[in-house]
């Protein structure tokens, strides 16, 4: 990726850095006095208990923003029922900065069965309750009836996610921008620090909040389309049509040798189809034979079923290609709100296009009319490189909550507090993870030499560090320094996956630096243990193994999590995850490495259930596997359809939007009603008696009622056990336990991570 952007730590900074930094950013005007203050320049609003770490969001950019030299306060988790709370640090000089959280507000007090949750992880004692629905929207509105006239910009998650019009889950419609439902001036997405830090700046030298058009990772308001610009309708690029088949997902990508920037190819009888997701100026390969895709495929063949390949060709997404000479001045014009409100194939198309712009290197900006306002959403931030990273992670953070928690425990802190992050993104493109849209999928990585600083700051000053660190990762555990071999084409790219079907040939997937790392950190002084507790890409971990080795024999506590998320190849196509049998190839690699080690070790796999494309029997396979192979699952969610996920597109229209939607094209199983969603929990959870009369009136209705019975081939007894007993399972005892993890939204690997 080429990087054109100043560096963020090069700003001359405001005039107020002769204050210099807090010990912790001010959340009371006493503070604000203590600090020789008389008013904060920027007030951060945030649903989040405050934590001074740089695993919480608001951290990170009140540290960013402070160290560019401006007064930065905090209001915490304030009473949202009225303004007063809002006016508690007075009126900022620039603007307000409002959050609902280092989670979206409703998936945070929500479960999957839209139940009100019992704790919040974010907040003082876990209590729940200390944060409205779409927290975001009330904040700001308290935040304008507070002080009228001051600049409020909207970020985090919940922002990001629902930046354009997106399928809301809990009122199960369409809803608008947040933009406009927030009624703020300006809205950030993605990481932000960036973007903010401009901002900011240019509020500081007097411009209106009004005049900060055409900021990448900002979206704003705009009257019309500014002269200058070409516009281009969204069905220009992806027209919603009949089912075609489609190409491998190979087939018009370059070698690293070819070059990225062809002229495109003319349209018609003999053209060449477009790469996914698309206009690709990665052109100019021959075309591998099915005997090279095949060779892909095996490394990550399901041993359920054999991927044929036209069905492998289908799993991809392609847009028409247009010639486009002026990419920086072309803006696509999505259908507007209320023709996606109204039509989910509308939708589901909007969707498409939305994520073939996801790239920095190649995107364009979006145009979508909501009423009589156009909201107007710029291309994605250029990623951080590794010195702004470092510079970002090396701020003087105390690690800790503010002091006014007294000894108040914050679950997610004390799941962090030990943790260090390594890197940002992921290129995994899963259908139901919305980190692509977040924080990208160009893996942003900080150096060596950082992230050992960090695990020596932790060993010298938090008192309650024991010599274990919980974890080195982030929205993966291996993906750092991970990219493309040429950075043209991946600039170029607009596959929405680096690793699905089967692992890019652009991609470098030596993990060595990683091993460097792990032999670097458990060696310093002090360290006992450093465990890895992101979640592992088991996939690209196998193509080193070595890697898999040092993983196994040092960095794991005696269970591993992995997230081979379901068996079966219908969901699996529709999740753009791998087959069974990267699983088989790296539980191989495991039990290998722990035996070796002289260690009892365990995979603890997690699986989604009634995610878009599971059927019935999907489920029962599923649960066949899991008894088969002595799991039993301790806690089961279902599949949360969050804002702007692709999986999401899935849930609300009906169709496979992985390619061309129309509507006579086919729909896929989507589990719905509440009935079925607790019947694929139940499957997971075979072993649980209370799901027992369910699973026997479903098995008997599918025609299985021969797993029904006392003996080791059924799945579950013929008989109910009275409440109380402890009961005889069909079978033999199960060796070990799991429990899925929530899914369906950003929030992979530790909490505290998405902000």
């Amino acid at each position: 990726m080429i990087h054109n952007a100043p560096h963020i730590f090069s700003h001359k900074k405001y005039w107020a850095h002769r204050f210099g930094p807090a010990g912790e950013l001010p959340m009371s005007q006493d503070a604000m006095h203590r600090l020789g203050w008389d008013a904060c320049d920027i007030i951060l609003v945030t649903g989040d208990a405050y934590v001074d770490h740089p695993s919480f969001g608001m951290a990170v950019i009140g540290r960013v923003l402070e160290a560019q030299g401006f007064r930065v306060g905090i209001i915490s988790q304030p009473d949202w029922h009225s303004a007063d709370d809002f006016r508690r640090l007075g009126q900022p000089t620039l603007f307000f900065g409002v959050t609902g959280g280092n989670m979206d507000s409703m998936v945070n007090r929500y479960t999957s069965d839209k139940k009100i949750r019992s704790n919040d992880a974010y907040t003082p004692g876990g209590e729940a309750g200390k944060r409205p629905d779409r927290a975001v929207n009330v904040y700001a509105h308290r935040c304008r009836e507070a002080y009228k006239n001051v600049a409020i910009i909207i970020g985090g998650i919940e922002a990001s996610l629902r930046r354009i019009a997106h399928y809301d889950y809990w009122s199960d419609t369409v809803r608008k921008s947040i933009l406009l439902d927030s009624k703020a001036d300006l809205l950030v997405y993605g990481n932000a620090e960036r973007q903010i830090v401009e901002i900011a700046h240019r509020l500081a030298k007097g411009e209106s909040i009004h005049d900060l058009k055409g900021i990448r990772g900002t979206v704003h308001f705009v009257k019309q389309v500014p002269q200058g610009w070409i516009e281009k309708d969204s069905t220009d690029i992806d027209k919603p049509g009949g089912v075609i088949l489609h190409q491998n997902p190979y087939q018009d990508m370059p070698s690293c040798n070819s070059s990225p920037h062809p002229s495109p190819l003319p349209e018609g009888e003999g053209a060449k189809k477009p790469s996914p997701f698309g206009e690709s100026e990665a052109r100019g390969a021959k075309p591998q034979g099915e005997g090279m895709l095949l060779r892909t495929l095996a490394a990550t063949a399901t041993t359920t079923a054999a991927i044929s390949l036209a069905a492998t060709r289908e799993q991809v997404i392609h847009f028409k290609p247009i010639a486009n000479q002026n990419r920086a001045q072309t803006v696509i014009r999505l259908p507007d709100y209320d023709a996606v409100k109204n039509d989910p194939v509308l939708y589901a198309h909007a969707s498409r296009v939305m994520h073939g712009e996801t790239n920095p290197g190649n995107a364009r900006a979006l145009i979508q009319r909501h009423d009589k306002r156009e909201v107007w959403i710029n291309p994605p931030p250029l990623p951080l490189t590794t010195q702004e990273m470092d510079g970002v992670f090396e701020l003087p953070y105390s690690r800790l909550p503010h002091s006014g928690y007294g000894k108040a425990n914050i679950p997610a802190f004390e799941m962090i507090q030990h943790s260090v992050l390594i890197m940002r993104g992921c290129f995994g493109g899963c259908s139901f993870c919305s980190i692509t849209e977040h924080e990208g999928r160009i893996i942003q990585n900080r150096s060596e030499d950082s992230i050992i600083r960090e695990i020596e700051a932790i060993r010298d000053t938090s008192p309650s560090f024991t010599g274990h660190i919980s974890d080195l990762g982030g929205p993966t555990a291996n993906m750092w320094r991970l990219a493309c071999k040429d950075p043209a084409i991946e600039a170029a790219c607009r596959k929405p996956s680096c690793v699905y079907p089967g692992i890019c040939h652009n991609l470098d997937t030596d993990q060595t630096p990683l091993i460097k790392l792990y032999r670097r950190a458990r060696a310093l002084p002090g360290i006992k243990k450093i465990f890895i507790a992101s979640g592992l890409r088991y996939d690209i971990a196998v193509e080193t193994p070595a890697y898999v080795k040092e993983l196994v024999t040092h960095h794991v506590g005696g269970y591993l999590k992995i997230a081979p998320e379901h068996t079966e190849l219908g969901p699996l196509s529709k999740m753009m995850k791998p087959g069974m049998g990267s699983y088989d190839r790296f539980k191989a690699m495991f039990d290998k490495y722990s035996k070796e080690a002289g260690k009892e070790q365990y995979l603890i796999p997690y699986f989604i259930a009634a995610h878009p494309g599971t059927t019935d029997h999907d489920m029962l396979n599923l649960a066949l596997w899991l008894k088969r192979h002595g799991f039993r699952a301790d806690q089961v969610q279902a599949f949360l359809p969050s804002p702007m996920a692709i999986a999401t597109a899935m849930y609300h229209s009906g169709k496979d939007t992985l390619h061309k939607v129309s509507r006579n094209a086919p729909d896929i199983a989507i589990p719905r009603s509440v009935k079925q969603r607790r019947l694929h929990k139940a499957f997971l959870r075979y072993h649980d008696p209370k799901n027992w009369p369910l699973l026997r009136e479903a098995l008997k209705q599918m025609g299985r009622a021969d797993l029904i019975g006392n003996g080791k081939h059924h799945l579950i007894p013929s008989f109910q056990p009275r409440i109380g007993d402890t009961p005889p399972q069909a079978g033999k005892p199960a060796k070990q336990a799991f429990a899925t993890k929530h899914t369906g939204d950003t929030f992979r690997g530790s909490k505290g991570r998405r902000r």
